[in-house]
């Protein structure tokens, strides 16, 4: 009996330890230290006073064209940092605007976005207020470029025949997507400037009866020039101001679909005996811009402009860089500085590399264009499918466009690009003086209501803290490595 109320007695003590024990549990005893929860302080929303706007754009994507909340006023101080001196009292070229080409590809993906979808995008993309990109250069095709679904002309008649007098002349394949569209982006933005280009004649006006390659006949200068001037007239009656035309994508280029070869002696012969003469006889106001192709060959403008016939009708001269280096729009510019240089194309090949491509394109075109006098910078292109889509047979399979525009729409590399310039320095703006420091290389801008713009890019794989000088006093910012800057003041 002893026994068993022993063990009773264990088990009552046990459970009463127990229930003790359970009573205590997440209680804090007297000998642990209290429990505190970690005091998170949120980043500040309340926007700093701030003498320059800082937008960012970092090479790992952490930072996508945002607008820095830090305090950058000027001062007086000194120290040993790198200066990018800015100098408005040096005046350079008139900026036309910054943009891309809005191939008919791009025009089709745009246009079959839902209708709240796509006026949104269009507005983020082409409204002129400081809420949006700004977007205000376009590039467009005359007829098909190799980013359509199909090849075509504005007179394709049957194999063997001919339309001299242009009866069959028709701008009807544009106006499923481009016409609307471009409609859409003058209501927005009526100054928008829209420059056009063939990437081949009719096919019966050429030697090799061909979309693809062969050389305009000369028997068909006339009515080319005559097919210039409908299509201006007709892009009008659209509503749509055609500012320039060149007279051939590419002409050193016979392997595109479509493509026409033109030499510059046979352009200088179509310019001066029939495109100039038509125009003048049309009183069209439409620029007659030169060659619209790749920098190593500045010989073919200046080949163009050193014929006065020729020269008198042209504007200037425009160009590319997958050949060649950019200070040939210098070369050309200082050959004959009373006419203009423009920038206008460059493409981002997909799947592209985000930190690479954003630091080539600001470095040769944003800030090298515009240094070698170029007016505008215009990307290839706006659109395209996440399969690189749509593109002609035998054109380009892997240009990765501005947007991808598939089940959703995203920005790429170019968007960017582009966005540093276009938000900022509207069109009559003029470049103004900056040095080039180091590996920080820049361009700078007066905007027509008198801001000062400096897009920067840190081309160096460690940070970079300098100073921007402005009338005798600076400001001193830091750019991580491979990021690109746009200070506005």
């Amino acid at each position: 009996m002893k026994k068993t109320l022993d063990n009773k007695l264990i088990n009552i003590l046990l459970l009463v330890l127990l229930l003790f024990n359970l009573s205590s549990c997440g209680k804090t005893q007297k000998n642990d230290p209290p429990v505190t929860p970690p005091v998170v302080t949120p980043p500040s929303t309340t926007p700093v006073k701030t003498d320059v706007a800082f937008w960012l754009t970092k090479a790992d994507r952490t930072a996508l064209f945002e607008k820095q909340n830090i305090a950058l006023n000027f001062n007086t101080n000194t120290n040993l940092y790198q200066t990018i001196n800015v100098d408005s009292t040096q005046t350079f070229q008139t900026i036309d605007g910054f943009g891309f080409a809005m191939t008919g590809g791009s025009a089709y993906l745009i246009n079959h976005l839902g209708g709240v979808e796509r006026d949104a995008l269009m507005k983020e993309l082409f409204t002129p207020d400081s809420t949006f990109i700004n977007v205000s250069y376009l590039r467009i095709s005359v007829g098909s470029s190799d980013l359509n679904s199909s090849v075509f002309s504005y007179d394709d008649i049957p194999s063997g025949q001919t339309d001299y007098p242009l009866d069959y002349f028709s701008l009807a394949p544009d106006t499923y997507d481009l016409i609307p569209i471009l409609k859409q982006v003058v209501a927005l933005n009526p100054n928008i400037k829209i420059l056009a280009c063939p990437w081949s004649a009719p096919s019966w006006m050429k030697t090799n009866n061909n979309p693809m390659g062969g050389s305009l006949k000369p028997e068909c200068y006339a009515v080319y020039a005559q097919y210039f001037v409908k299509y201006i007239q007709g892009m009008k009656a659209n509503g749509i101001h055609i500012d320039a035309i060149t007279c051939q994508n590419e002409p050193l280029n016979a392997y595109n679909n479509p493509s026409m070869l033109m030499t510059a002696l046979e352009q200088a012969n179509f310019i001066k005996n029939n495109l100039g003469p038509a125009f003048q006889a049309a009183n069209l106001d439409t620029k007659i811009i030169l060659y619209d192709h790749n920098c190593d060959h500045p010989e073919y403008p200046t080949t163009i402009l050193s014929d006065p016939d020729a020269k008198k009708y042209v504007d200037g001269s425009a160009f590319h860089l997958y050949a060649g280096d950019i200070s040939a729009l210098s070369t050309v510019h200082n050959a004959y500085p009373d006419k203009n240089v423009y920038f206008t194309e460059q493409w981002t090949g997909g799947p592209g590399n985000f930190a690479s491509d954003l630091n080539w394109h600001v470095k040769q075109l944003i800030v090298g264009a515009t240094r070698n006098w170029s007016k505008n910078v215009i990307e290839w292109n706006l659109a395209a499918d996440p399969l690189y889509q749509p593109h002609t047979a035998g054109g380009c399979t892997t240009c990765m466009g501005a947007l991808t525009i598939g089940s959703t729409v995203t920005r790429n590399v170019s968007y960017y690009i582009i966005a540093h310039a276009s938000k900022f320095v509207k069109p009559g703006s003029v470049r103004i003086a900056s040095t080039i420091t180091g590996t920080l290389p820049n361009v700078a801008f007066m905007t027509p209501d008198r801001k000062k713009v400096l897009i920067v890019l840190n081309d160096n794989t460690v940070d970079q803290t300098f100073n921007i000088m402005s009338n005798g006093k600076q400001v001193t910012t830091t750019l991580v490595a491979g990021s690109v800057g746009t200070y506005i003041w």
